[in-house]
Order: C-alpha cells, then structure tokens, then sequence
C-alpha cells in the first residue's frame, strides 16, 4: 500500500474511533497535522465517499467472518423468522447442487 493510502485508512480510522464523522476536510485534516506529504485530496475524497452511511468499527469487527449468507439467516432469526426454515433452504441449494453435477457430461469431457 502506498504513503497516502495508508496515511488516509489511519486518518478514517482515528476519526471512527473518535465517533466523528468522515469526510475528506477532516481527513486532510488530521493528514496534515500528522506531517505526512504528498497525499493529494483525491485520496481523501475517495475514503471519504467509501464510507458514507458505513459504521468503520463495525466492518472492522466482521472482518474474515464469512460470506453474506450467514447475516440474512442471523437476522432473519433474530427478526422472529422461523429458524427451521434456514435449514430446509440450505437442503434445497444442495439438491440443485448435486442435480447440476448428474447432467451426463463433465467440463472435460
């Protein structure tokens, strides 16, 4: 990662921590205060439209934990829906699954 990628992730980082919104100003801002030359406004403005309506510390924490399709089972779970259901669903993708494999050919065949 280069000088002024590194330099504007450490400046969203500060200010999720600190509770304050992002924006570029505030993330030249805190760039400039820090000393660090030569990171264009591009950068900021960059990171700053990223992570618009984004909660930073919540991306951070769910970091490595998977795919999209554990959260709409928790939620929908959570919600009230019916937590048998998921199961019933996981079966049916792999029945398509499987049925897919069964159609007499192979991609190298």
């Amino acid at each position: 990662m280069s000088t002024p990628e590194l330099a504007s992730s450490y400046a969203a980082l500060i200010l999720a921590d600190d509770g304050v919104e992002i924006t570029s100003d505030k993330l030249q801002s805190l760039i400039k205060a820090a000393g660090v030359e030569g990171v264009e406004p591009i950068w900021t403005s960059i990171f700053a439209k990223a992570l618009v309506g984004k909660d930073v510390k919540d991306l951070l924490s769910n970091v490595g934990s998977g795919g999209g399709a554990a959260a709409p089972a928790a939620g929908g779970a959570a919600a009230g829906g019916d937590a048998g259901a998921a199961p019933a669903e996981e079966a049916k993708e792999e029945e398509k699954e499987e049925s897919d494999e069964d159609m007499g050919f192979g991609l190298f065949d």
